[in-house]
């Protein structure tokens, strides 16, 4: 019935885009921040659901199959979080620089790999985007750095990777994010002073969910204002469940780093509706009924949907029409990374290296050796 209604209205019956008043950022040590108005434009806005929605049910699947115990190991999902990844690469280029924490499935798919390589990755198969050996905290793929499982530890690598932009002059920035639960560590702070002195274009970005692991935000955190704690540093406060806000906040904050003023800061307000991991419920610590009132009343999906329906950028129909192609997408992603191969022993050595000669690494004991290949 969906179709027969999608079909019986011309696309010229739709509006071409629309403007909408989003929330204002609490600023810290500027004087102007982003725009309050943001106009999207119905390409976009079918865009932004769509890489949403795939990342919201890809993370769905990767719970099945993590309880059918075909996933195993560490697996930390990210769906409640889609509009901090979507809102973040949109406002960017391809050849900018992403590096991340654990929390890493949503990143590597807006930073274009397909959901079966990141399924597959995740079962351990050779079709995966790291042929099956990285696992869920370890993605990777052009100009985007993982996906890394040590916490905070990404953090001075994105500064490193900022001070190559800088070195090599080729007027790009580094998004550098790591999670509330991070954002106490030393080595933060020391990458921020670094950076400050550089001035580094990095965009360091805490993408505050409330909860590190089960601790919130206000036992963990003598001050909760994130987006402060570079002092010196310029800072932005988003709510990191529009799409439309982080994407003009992360406009406004590329823009301020390729003018050569250093580093800036933003804090994403967004939530988590899994727990902290695959081992954890999520509800010994928080209430099922706040989990339900973030979704009711904030869902970054929910929003976008009721905007773009609202102001005649879409159809409910056309949207479903979506939603069925993401579900029939992510099947059949699932069966790929389901009967794909696992990588052969003899690879296990592989790809230690970019760009190397092939050379010899010593397997479990000294008498199994493999052939490592760039």
């Amino acid at each position: 019935a969906s179709r027969v209604v999608v079909a019986s209205r011309n696309y010229a019956d739709f509006a071409s885009e629309a403007t909408f008043e989003i929330k204002k950022c609490d600023l810290h040590r500027l004087e102007e921040g982003p725009s309050t108005t943001a106009v999207m434009t119905r390409e976009e806005g079918l865009h932004y659901y769509k890489t949403m929605q795939t990342i919201r049910r890809m993370e769905l699947k990767s719970d099945q199959l993590y309880k059918q115990k075909i996933i195993r190991g560490f697996c930390h999902l990210y769906d409640g979080q889609e509009a901090c990844c979507v809102g973040l690469e949109v406002a960017i280029k391809p050849t900018d620089h992403v590096i991340t924490a654990y929390r890493a499935h949503g990143f590597t798919y807006a930073r274009g790999v397909p959901v079966r390589e990141i399924l597959a990755e995740l079962t351990g198969r050779k079709g995966g985007c790291v042929k099956g050996k990285g696992g869920s905290m370890h993605m990777y793929t052009k100009n985007f750095y993982g996906g890394n499982g040590i916490v905070g530890a990404q953090v001075p690598l994105g500064a490193g990777i900022a001070l190559a932009c800088k070195y090599f002059g080729k007027n790009e920035v580094c998004l550098t994010l790591y999670g509330d639960g991070a954002a106490n560590q030393g080595q933060i702070f020391e990458t921020y002073n670094m950076a400050a002195l550089w001035k580094l274009p990095c965009i360091f970005i805490c993408e505050n969910n409330r909860y590190g692991m089960g601790t919130s935000v206000e036992r963990a955190a003598a001050s909760t204002d994130y987006y402060k704690r570079g002092d010196f540093i310029p800072g932005l406060r988003v709510d990191g469940m529009d799409v439309l806000c982080v994407r003009e906040a992360a406009k406004f904050a590329a823009e301020y780093c390729r003018a050569g003023k250093g580093p800036i800061l933003m804090e994403l307000q967004t939530y988590r509706y899994h727990g902290h991991s695959m081992s954890d419920p999520g509800i010994s610590y928080r209430t099922r009924e706040e989990i339900q009132e973030v979704r009711s009343k904030s869902d970054p999906i929910t929003l976008l949907k009721d905007r773009m329906v609202n102001t005649n950028l879409a159809s409910i129909e056309e949207l479903k029409e979506i939603d069925v192609a993401v579900r029939k997408e992510i099947e059949e992603a699932a069966q790929f990374a389901t009967t794909d191969p696992e990588p052969p022993l003899e690879e296990l050595g592989n790809h230690i290296y970019f760009n190397e000669p092939p050379f010899e690494v010593r397997g479990p004991n000294q008498w199994i050796r493999y052939k490592s290949v760039s």
